[in-house]
């Protein structure tokens, strides 16, 4: 495959193999960059075009590779939630495609000029997109990563080194081959993706700590990933280590929507960093909402864990940690509050919330102006559920992740935020 090392570290064995082979794959991608620098929409929208047809052809293939996924993974006793995130169906290998397809049709970035000036002296300042360059990303279970990740570096015109999770190997490979061919139709150096092919761990301390090849990394995965990458990385991360969202039912919330709303953002998906994991809800509405949100999600399967006004209301409920209001379950397992009013829920998000995403549900403009302001996370939302906060949902095409850093680029990251902006003068013959 051209995507790896012809011998591949695992075959070589030792340190100083898996070094050597992971600085060929910084090398022919630092070389790749360039090409994919220079490349033209057109060159780069064949290639994300031929992509999207190739993965609907291969769909099979892809999916029996995932089958062998995930018997290894339930063999390995993996938990649901990571299996959750491993699994294909043609539903998800569609919309794989359509991802792809999405982000071929909008703008280029590269190369767009912004905020072109006048200066005093004649000159003309204004700053222009261009490419990150080399991209690393490291992701656990999700296959679909390979894909979205693939296809949003190319367009932004980066080239990109990915390094999957073992438990997702072959369902990884699978689709590489077809980024490959992709690439080769539209005539772009297959180099510009390139897979880690060796499911040792010491191949991710070298990616992060090879800043003359890689130019900013993304880890996609658990919390020990993440915080694992933040430590080593001598290269910028984009990062954010977990997804603890909230919901806040104010009194003055219309009480289908707030029904509507705090369903969905907890039993959509139990096992993605957008879903709900604390309900918040104002002690003046607390007892028209929360029986019948109770019963609802009995028939889920969720388990309550309340504060003693909750359980006042909600006997069911289990009684809460401390701990459960800063865990991120990644389950059927819902933390819930009854709050004084607004000052206290923006209190407990910002006390407490990983600063991803968060939601309000009021019919109160004023209230929600507030909330909107005043709490600190990447994606903020009024009458809506917190699984909206995904790239696709925002119009990106896809996603290359969610940061919750506020450098750079916060909440989901797609084309822009793969690009960086310089500086750019125009003059004729202007001299100082």
């Amino acid at each position: 495959m051209a995507i790896a090392a012809k011998e591949t570290a695992n075959r070589r064995g030792g340190k100083d193999s898996i070094a050597s082979y992971m600085r060929e794959l910084g090398g022919r991608a630092r070389a790749a960059a360039q090409a994919m620098a220079r490349a033209t929409t057109g060159e780069k929208n064949a290639a994300l075009f031929a992509l999207a047809q190739i993965l609907g052809e291969e769909s099979a293939a892809i999916l029996e590779a995932n089958a062998r996924d995930l018997r290894a993974a339930r063999d390995n006793q993996l938990d649901e939630a990571l299996l959750d995130r491993l699994e294909l169906n043609p539903n998800r290998v569609a919309a794989m495609a359509d991802g792809v397809r999405q982000v071929a049709a909008l703008p280029d970035p590269v190369g767009e000029i912004l905020d072109l000036k006048f200066r005093p002296s004649g000159i003309q300042v204004g700053r222009m997109r261009v490419p990150l360059g080399v991209v690393g990303i490291i992701y656990e279970s999700r296959p679909n990563v390979t894909a979205d990740a693939a296809a949003l570096c190319l367009k932004s015109g980066n080239a990109c080194i990915l390094r999957g999770g073992s438990e997702a190997q072959e369902s990884n490979r699978a689709i590489a081959r077809c980024i490959v061919r992709a690439l080769r139709e539209a005539g772009l150096p297959p180099e510009a993706v390139q897979v880690v092919e060796t499911t040792d761990r010491a191949a991710v301390g070298h990616l992060l700590t090879m800043p003359e090849f890689v130019d900013v990394v993304i880890p996609r995965g658990g919390k020990s990933l993440v915080a694992r990458v933040a430590q080593e990385a001598r290269v910028p991360v984009i990062k954010h280590l977990d997804g603890n969202c909230h919901v806040y039912i104010d009194a003055e919330a219309d009480v289908e929507k707030a029904i509507a709303v705090a369903v969905n953002a907890k039993t959509q998906r139990y096992g993605t960093c957008n879903t709900m994991e604390t309900l918040l809800v104002d002690a003046a509405i607390a007892e028209r909402v929360l029986p019948e949100l109770g019963r609802i999600y009995a028939g889920h399967g969720v388990e309550l864990r309340g504060c003693e006004r909750t359980r006042a209301i909600l006997p069911q409920a289990k009684p809460a940690r401390p701990e459960d209001w800063d865990t991120e379950f990644l389950a059927p397992i819902l933390a819930v509050k009854v709050v004084e009013g607004l000052d206290e829920a923006i209190a407990h998000i910002n006390r407490h919330g990983s600063k991803h995403t968060d939601a309000i549900v009021t019919e109160n403009y004023t209230k929600a102006r507030r909330f909107l302001r005043e709490v600190d996370s990447s994606s903020v939302m009024v009458n809506a559920s917190t699984r909206f906060a995904d790239g696709y949902e925002y119009g990106l095409g896809a996603e290359i992740g969610i940061s919750t850093d506020k450098f750079h680029a916060r909440g989901p990251v797609g084309l822009e935020g793969l690009t960086s902006m310089k500086w750019i003068v125009l003059g004729d013959g202007h001299v100082r």
